[in-house]
């Protein structure tokens, strides 16, 4: 049990307490009476918050407690129960959505995405185990929920079989020395995937390639003999879930394994779908960016990001 009182003034101070409460999953029973489970972890966020109440010049103590005489302990874990209710009901209705999406697509009538259901999906399920972590007594409600997420990702999984399977078949392998001496065309203002696969090229399929980044609106009228990626049709693009880069892999049969690495953290920043949830693919996302942000001109950050995946290729390499 937690117990504090700050001075009214500044207001900001009352909420910034309160903010770190409800962050860590605590309830209140009466006026500034807080209680949260007893573990090791909770009992050392309440020494700290009791130390930053008394730096705003307030008063706080904390105690552990076998029992609330007044109360039963399942009317302690309803209160708890009830104030997770809250945060579940959002991320129902958001769920109840994507069901409505996921049925429209089973029966080819809905316009969604594939992709962008799978991102939806993925954003819920994260949303929910955030609240998960405080929902202490595993509630009905977050019980319920965890089976209708657990359905929608055997229902992506499920018609991404079927929607994808003859595109995967339809990557094959082509000979590095057909495109020896070739311009590379792809869209303005470079960005993961085209980076690495303009990387991957020039160090495994042709060291002297050079790349020509053009507007959307001028790719219907490219030189012949102008290869193009990562662009809508183009020769080398996305075929089923797998990113340009990966395309690039299996097209010219490239078996390295720091290639393979890279390869799992392009897919994660491109395509989303958290399939390999490489830890590496936040940094370099970043990384990758703030190029962005800081270099104008499309060659130079075209170059930069290629050198970018150089220095990784080095470091996966070993």
């Amino acid at each position: 049990m937690f117990f504090y009182s700050v001075p009214s003034r500044p207001v900001s101070n009352r909420m910034k307490v309160w903010r770190k409460l409800s962050k860590a999953g605590a309830v209140q029973i009466k006026g500034a009476v807080y209680i949260l489970p007893m573990n090791e972890e909770h009992y050392e966020f309440f020494q700290w918050l009791a130390s930053e109440v008394t730096s705003m010049d307030g008063e706080a103590a904390f105690t552990r407690v076998e029992a609330i005489d007044s109360m039963k302990d399942y009317e302690i874990m309803d209160i708890f129960d009830g104030h997770k209710d809250e945060d579940y009901q959002a991320i129902s209705r958001t769920i109840e959505d994507l069901e409505t999406k996921m049925n429209s697509f089973r029966k080819g009538s809905g316009s969604q995405n594939l992709k962008s259901l799978s991102g939806q999906v993925i954003r819920v399920s994260r949303s929910f185990e955030e609240v998960r972590k405080t929902d202490f007594f595993s509630s009905k409600r977050g019980n319920a929920l965890r089976l209708r997420i657990d359905a929608l990702n055997a229902g992506l999984r499920g018609v991404s079989g079927v929607v994808h399977a003859k595109e995967i078949l339809a990557v094959t392998q082509k000979r590095r020395e057909d495109y020896q001496g070739r311009v590379w065309v792809s869209r303005k203002r470079p960005f993961v995937d085209r980076m690495s696969s303009s990387w991957l090229i020039r160090r495994f399929v042709d060291k002297s390639a050079s790349f020509h980044l053009v507007a959307e609106k001028d790719l219907a009228s490219i030189k012949t003999g102008q290869v193009t990626f990562d662009v809508r049709g183009g020769e080398f693009t996305h075929v089923g879930d797998l990113c340009t880069f990966e395309v690039l892999v299996k097209t010219f049969g490239i078996k390295d394994k720091a290639v393979r690495k890279i390869a799992e953290i392009v897919h994660e920043l491109d395509i989303k779908d958290d399939k390999y949830q490489n830890a590496d693919a936040s940094g370099i996302g970043e990384i990758l960016s703030g190029l962005r942000k800081a270099v104008k001109d499309d060659a130079e950050l075209l170059e930069k990001g290629i050198s970018v995946f150089e220095m990784l290729y080095r470091s996966k390499a070993g």
